[in-house]
C-alpha cells in the first residue's frame, strides 16, 4: 500500500471474540491491506476483557476497552467486580471504558441494575481520566438522563453504534460525546444519512461493531474490519465532502479521543 493510500480507524470491532478464532490472523491480514491503521477491540466483562488486553497487546496498532455489557448487569454484582475491572482498565493498552451502557431490548432486561452498573463505570471512566464508548438500545431516553446528571467536563467519549435520530445525535454531542457510524447507515431506512450529514464532521468516527451488522454490499455475511471502508464511502457521500478529507478526519478524532499512538 502506497503512502497516499486512504486510512482508517475501526473504533469498535470485537476481533477478540469466538467468531474469528478460525480465521484470526486472516482478517488481520484482510484488514491491513484494506487501509485500517487502527482497531479498538472491546470487552464486556471480566473475560472478553481479557482476551481484549491479550489480542491487543500482540499488535501495535490494536488497542482495548474494558467494559461491563448491561447484558453482564443483571445479576448481583459484588463491589470486587468493579476493583477487578479497574485494575484491568489500568493496562497498558486500555483507551477506553467501554462497552458499557443501557439495553432494554429483551424482555428479561433489569433498568435499576443495569443504570447502576453504568454510573459506576462512568465514574471509573472519569477517576481513570478515560473516555467512554457507550451502547443504547431502546434505552434513550434513561440514557441521556443519567448522561445528563453524571455531567462533567471529564466526561468524554463515543455513542457505539449509533442508532438514534439527528435531535439524540445532537443531545448527545452536547454532552460531549462523539458519534460513531457504523455500517447500519448502508441499510435501508437508516437515520443516519441526515446524522452525518447533520453534524459537524469532528464529532464523527467510524466502526463496524464485527462481528455484527455487515454492511452493504456485504450484509448478510459475517462483518469484518475491512468492511469499515464501505462506512466511511457512505458518510463522505452523505457529507457530501471528498472522500480523502473524511477519511483523515475521522481518523484524526479517533486519535484524539482515545489518544492513539
Amino acid at each position: 500500500m502506497s503512502d497516499s493510500s486512504p486510512v482508517f480507524t475501526d473504533i469498535h470491532c470485537h476481533l477478540s471474540f469466538p467468531e474469528f478464532d478460525l480465521d484470526r490472523d486472516r482478517v488481520i491480514g484482510d484488514l491491513r491491506a484494506a487501509g485500517v491503521r487502527y482497531l479498538i477491540d472491546p470487552g464486556t466483562g471480566l473475560e472478553t476483557n481479557r482476551r481484549s488486553i491479550a489480542l491487543a497487546s500482540q499488535h501495535d496498532f490494536i488497542y482495548s476497552n474494558v467494559g461491563l455489557h448491561p447484558h453482564e448487569t443483571n445479576a448481583p454484582l459484588a463491589p470486587e467486580l468493579f476493583d477487578e475491572l479497574a485494575t484491568q482498565a489500568r493496562s497498558a493498552k486500555v483507551v477506553g471504558i467501554g462497552e458499557i451502557g443501557l439495553d432494554y431490548h429483551w424482555p428479561d432486561h433489569d433498568p435499576a441494575s443495569q443504570e447502576a452498573a453504568f454510573r459506576e463505570m462512568l465514574r471509573m471512566a472519569v477517576s481513570l481520566d478515560l473516555p467512554v464508548v457507550i451502547h443504547c438500545r431502546d434505552a434513550w431516553p434513561d440514557m441521556l438522563r443519567i448522561l445528563s446528571e453524571e455531567r462533567s467536563s471529564a466526561l468524554r467519549g463515543a455513542m457505539h453504534c449509533f442508532s438514534g435520530d439527528l435531535d439524540m445525535a445532537r443531545r448527545c454531542i452536547s454532552l460531549g460525546l462523539k458519534i460513531s457510524i457504523p455500517g447500519t447507515i448502508t441499510y435501508k431506512k437508516s437515520p443516519l444519512p441526515e446524522v452525518v450529514a447533520s453534524v459537524s464532521l469532528g464529532d464523527l468516527l467510524s466502526e463496524t461493531d464485527a462481528p455484527y451488522l455487515a454492511p452493504v454490499p456485504k450484509r448478510g455475511k459475517r462483518n469484518e474490519p475491512a468492511f469499515v471502508v464501505h462506512t466511511v464511502r457512505k458518510i463522505a457521500d452523505h457529507r457530501l465532502e471528498p472522500f480523502e478529507a473524511v477519511t483523515e478526519a475521522l481518523v484524526n478524532n479517533a486519535k484524539s479521543l482515545f489518544g492513539l499512538a
